[in-house]
């Protein structure tokens, strides 16, 4: 897996850049890489086994998850979707297919695809064996650059007090995967980052499964 060096910056110099990078790759870039994610990410002991993934619709550039989410439902996994509330919080509902999400416009918002069905509340993301988050870069230490909304800021937050302990992965492009980001204390690194081109893992998930590896100490 190719890591390119980041110069020290903000976070929101570095979300400028890294958008901005997205913003040039085509429909066709971003089909080429879909069939590396699907591969490499039920090569995840963790995803490949998961009864419950908390997951999302990709929009524009961002790494495909679309066929993903599919293999996944194939596979009887049963597929949390969000919904964004006026808030900036997340609620969830089951993905039952793609004739099933909607096109919403959330004013001054990135409009998204959300699925249809019966909202099942924030706490829905407690069930999750695995969370995939979106992300525009994640370091060498497993810290991940979100978009700024501060939506899964809140759903991380919302599974630490619950004691939740569920695999956190992240879908990049190689060259998203940086030397180091910006890192704020509230800010909880991923186990795992997943590129067209492979995985690597940063930390053994805490699920305590032989599968998942012992937790850190």
């Amino acid at each position: 897996m190719r890591v390119m060096t980041w110069a020290d910056g903000s976070k929101r110099a570095l979300r400028r850049d890294l958008l901005t990078m997205r913003s040039r790759l085509t429909a066709d870039d971003v089909e080429e890489t879909l069939a590396g994610f699907v591969r490499h990410a039920l090569e995840l002991p963790e995803l490949g086994a998961a009864r419950t993934v908390a997951a999302y619709v990709s929009v524009g550039s961002e790494p495909g998850t679309g066929a993903l989410l599919d293999v996944l439902r194939e596979r009887g996994v049963r597929v949390l979707l969000p919904v964004l509330l006026p808030d900036n919080d997340l609620d969830w509902a089951e993905y039952t297919g793609a004739e099933h999400l909607a096109e919403v416009a959330h004013p001054g918002k990135i409009s998204l695809w959300e699925p249809t069905g019966p909202r099942l509340g924030p706490e829905a993301v407690l069930a999750a064996d695995t969370v995939l988050l979106p992300g525009l870069a994640v370091d060498g230490r497993g810290v991940r650059l979100g978009r700024g909304g501060g939506s899964y800021d809140r759903v991380l937050a919302r599974l630490e007090i619950a004691g939740a302990r569920p695999a956190l992965v992240v879908l990049l492009y190689a060259h998203e995967v940086v030397e180091r980001v910006p890192r704020d204390p509230h800010d909880r690194a991923v186990h795992a980052v997943v590129t067209p081109e492979g995985v690597r893992r940063f930390r053994p998930p805490e699920c305590g499964t032989p599968e998942c590896g012992a937790p850190e100490s």
